[in-house]
């Protein structure tokens, strides 16, 4: 019998998240040409205040985390204003994150020192 391969939900990503009046969640838009996974870390434009995905290199607001996208979103062809962004207070699970390709580890150890001090924990999970 084949295996199965299941992508990762909602339930993979969030382990905790204050649930008054969804205090941990904004909504956001995710600026055009992005094609973002559950779990993608984004940054958030300072010019326009859209969330691209994390970019430790860039210098438009986008090299600071903002938070963990909490639903997959494209706006590859255009912007898209109902994505859910997990900002604060709140446990994700390690292996659900989604980091930029080629990040280095100290890029990541710095991006998740920001989260934490968002308020998002990076936590190993099973």
């Amino acid at each position: 019998m084949p295996a199965l391969n299941e992508p990762l939900n909602l339930g993979d990503l969030l382990k905790y998240e204050e649930d008054c009046l969804n205090y941990s969640r904004d909504q956001v838009t995710v600026a055009s040409g992005q094609n973002l996974e559950l779990g993608a870390v984004v940054g958030r434009v300072v010019a326009t205040a859209k969330v691209k995905r994390f970019d430790p290199a860039a210098a438009d607001g986008t090299e600071h985390p903002a938070g963990i996208l909490l639903g997959a979103c494209n706006a590859s062809l255009i912007e898209r204003d109902d994505a859910v962004l997990l900002a604060r207070h709140a446990v994700v699970a390690r292996h659900a994150v989604v980091w930029p390709t080629g990040i280095t580890a100290e890029q990541k150890t710095a991006a998740t020192a920001a989260l934490e001090a968002r308020g998002i924990l990076i936590r190993q999970s099973a």
